[in-house]
C-alpha cells in the first residue's frame, strides 16, 4: 500500500468513528436530554474537583510558553517557508481569529459576568467597593491571557508543522513527526478522533448558550414565547446558514462573516461607552489593566485550598479554562489556517495581546456599566442576572436610548457569531477527518453541519447553561494529554531547527 492510500485509510478510520461517536450522542441528547445531561455533569465534575491543580498549571503553562515564544529565540521564524507572506489582511485576520474564538461568548457573559462575582465573589463580602474591583480582575482572568494563550499555541503549533514542515493540518501530526506513529497507528487515530470529539463537544455547548440567548433576546423584544420550539426554530435557521456559508469556502463565507461581526459589535460598543456612564468605564479600563497585570501571577496559581471554595473555582476558572482547551482544537487549526507566512512573533502578539486587550475593554464597557447602575443607579440588574442569565444584556440596553433598535443589532450579531464559530468549526472539522485536507469537499462539510446541529439540539432540550458549559468541556479533558505531547513534540522540532541554522551560520562564517 502506498502513502496516499495509507492516508485515505487513515482519513476514513477518523471520519466513520467519529461520525458513529458524535451522532450516537447527539440522538442519546434529543431522545432522553435528561440522562444525557446527567452523564456530562457527572464525567466532568471529577475532573473539576480532582485535577484542579492540574488544569490550572497547564493552562498557566500555556501563557509561560507564549511569551517565551513571542519574545525569545524563535520569534523570527515565518509560519510558512521564509518567503511567505500573509494571505488575509492583519484586520480581516484579527476579525476572523476573534469571532471564531469568543465572540458569541463575550455577548452572553457582557454583562452577566461581573455582575456575578460582583455579588458573590470568593473569599471577600460582595456587593462592595472591593468586590467590584475583584469582579473585573476575575472576569479577564477568565476572559484574557490564559484563553487566548491556549488558542495560540495549539495554533502555532499546527502551524509551524504544517506549513513550515508541510505536514497535513492535523491533531496528529506533531506527534507522528517528532515521535512516528509506525506500528502506533491506533495513538495517531486516537489523537484526531479526540480532536474531532472535543471540537463538536465544545461547539455543542457554546452553540447552545448562543441560541438560549437568541431566544430571551426575542423574548424581552418580540414577546416571542420561550419553549423548546423556539429553540429549535432559531437552531435549525442557523445550521441552515453557516451550512450555507460554509459551502462558499474560507475566503468568502467565514471572511465576510466575521468583518460583519466587527463592525456590529464595535458600533454596539461604541454606543454602550459614549450614550452610557463614559467616565467610569474608561476608569474601570485603565484600572482593569493594571489590576489584571500586576496580579497575574498571583491569580494564574489560586486554588484557594485554605478555604472551601472548591466549589467556586471548579464551577468558574476551572470551567473556563477546560472550556478554552475544548476550543483549542477547533481555534488552534482555524488560527493556524489562517495565519501561514507570520512571524511566531507576530503571530503571538496578534493571538494573544490584542483580543485580551479587546476583551477587557468589552468587560470594561459592558460589566463597568452594569455595575454603575447597579452601585449608583437604581438597580435591578442583579436580580435579572440571577434569574436568567440569558436576558442579562437586554435587560441593560433598557438603560439607553433607543433599547429595541440596540436589542435588534444585538440579536444580529449574536447569530452572525454563532454562525461564524459553526461554520468555522465545521470547516475544521472537515479538515480533521479528510486528512488535514485545507480544502475540505462541501459534501463532508455539510455532513458535519448536520452532525453538529443535532448534537447542539440535545444540548440545546436541556434549557441549561450548566449542561452547555459540561458538554463543552467534557471533550477538553482527554484532549489535555493530547495537547502535552503535542507542544513537547513542538519544542523538541524548532530546537532542532535553530541548533542547525546556527550551525549553518557557523560554517558560513568559518568558510567566510
Amino acid at each position: 500500500m502506498d502513502s496516499s492510500q495509507k492516508q485515505g485509510t487513515k482519513s476514513y478510520i477518523v471520519f466513520f468513528i467519529s461520525v458513529i461517536l458524535c451522532g450516537a450522542i447527539g440522538i442519546w441528547g434529543v431522545i432522553d436530554p435528561e440522562q444525557m445531561a446527567g452523564a456530562a455533569l457527572g464525567m466532568t465534575g471529577f475532573a473539576l474537583k480532582s485535577l484542579d491543580w492540574f488544569f490550572l498549571l497547564l493552562c498557566t503553562g500555556f501563557l509561560i510558553l507564549s511569551v517565551y515564544m513571542a519574545f525569545g529565540p524563535y520569534g523570527h521564524i515565518r509560519l510558512g517557508k521564509d518567503e511567505d507572506r500573509p494571505e488575509f489582511s492583519t484586520l480581516s485576520w484579527l476579525s476572523m481569529l476573534f469571532a471564531a474564538g469568543m465572540g458569541a461568548g463575550l455577548i452572553f457573559w457582557g454583562v452577566a459576568e461581573p455582575m456575578y462575582h460582583y455579588l458573590s465573589p470568593p473569599g471577600i463580602s460582595g456587593k462592595t467597593p472591593e468586590a467590584a474591583r475583584m469582579a473585573m480582575i476575575i472576569t479577564n482572568l477568565h476572559w484574557g491571557l490564559h484563553a487566548w494563550s491556549i488558542y495560540a499555541i495549539c495554533a502555532l503549533v499546527i502551524a509551524y508543522f504544517s506549513f513550515r514542515k508541510e505536514t497535513p493540518s492535523l491533531i496528529s501530526s506533531p506527534i507522528q513527526a517528532e515521535f512516528g506513529c509506525k506500528h502506533r497507528g491506533l495513538w495517531c487515530h486516537t489523537a484526531d478522533i479526540v480532536g474531532v470529539l472535543a471540537v463538536i463537544f465544545g461547539l455543542a455547548g457554546s452553540l447552545t448558550m448562543g441560541v438560549l440567548q437568541v431566544r430571551a433576546g426575542l423574548g424581552e423584544v418580540f414577546n416571542v414565547p420561550a419553549n423548546d420550539w423556539v429553540s429549535i426554530i432559531i437552531l435549525a435557521l442557523m445550521t441552515m446558514m453557516f451550512m450555507i456559508s460554509a459551502s462558499t469556502g474560507i475566503d468568502k463565507g467565514i471572511k465576510i462573516l466575521s468583518n460583519i461581526n466587527m463592525i456590529i459589535a464595535v458600533t454596539i460598543l461604541l454606543i454602550i461607552m459614549f450614550a452610557g456612564p463614559t467616565l467610569f468605564i474608561m476608569e474601570i479600563f485603565i484600572t482593569s489593566i493594571g489590576d489584571y497585570f500586576s496580579s497575574l501571577i498571583n491569580i494564574s496559581f489560586k486554588l484557594y485550598p485554605y478555604k472551601d471554595l472548591t466549589g467556586w473555582t471548579s464551577g468558574w476558572t476551572l470551567t473556563y479554562l477546560i472550556w478554552w482547551l475544548a476550543w483549542g482544537p477547533f481555534v488552534g487549526i482555524f488560527i493556524a489556517r489562517i495565519s501561514r507566512g507570520r512571524t511566531i512573533r507576530e503571530f503571538m502578539i496578534g493571538v494573544v495581546l490584542i483580543p485580551t486587550l479587546f476583551s477587557i475593554l468589552w468587560f470594561a464597557a459592558f460589566g463597568g456599566t452594569a455595575l454603575y447602575i447597579e452601585m449608583f443607579g437604581g438597580g435591578g440588574l442583579a436580580e435579572i442576572v440571577l434569574e436568567d442569565v440569558s436576558k442579562a444584556l437586554f435587560a441593560l440596553f433598557t438603560w439607553f436610548p433607543l433599547p429595541e433598535v440596540l436589542s435588534v443589532l444585538a440579536l444580529i450579531l449574536i447569530f452572525v457569531f454563532l454562525v461564524t464559530s459553526a461554520d468555522s468549526g465545521t470547516f475544521v472539522v472537515s479538515m480533521m477527518t479528510s486528512h488535514g485536507n485545507l480544502n475540505p469537499s462541501t459534501s463532508l462539510k455539510l455532513i458535519w453541519g448536520i452532525i453538529i446541529g443535532v448534537l447542539t439540539a440535545g444540548t440545546v432540550l436541556t434549557g441549561s447553561v450548566t449542561v452547555a458549559k459540561a458538554m463543552a468541556i467534557t471533550g477538553a479533558i482527554p484532549f489535555s494529554l493530547i495537547l502535552i505531547l503535542q507542544i513537547i513534540a513542538f519544542l523538541r522540532t524548532i530546537r532542532k531547527e535553530k541548533l542547525s541554522q546556527q550551525s549553518e551560520m557557523s560554517q558560513y562564517n568559518a568558510q567566510g
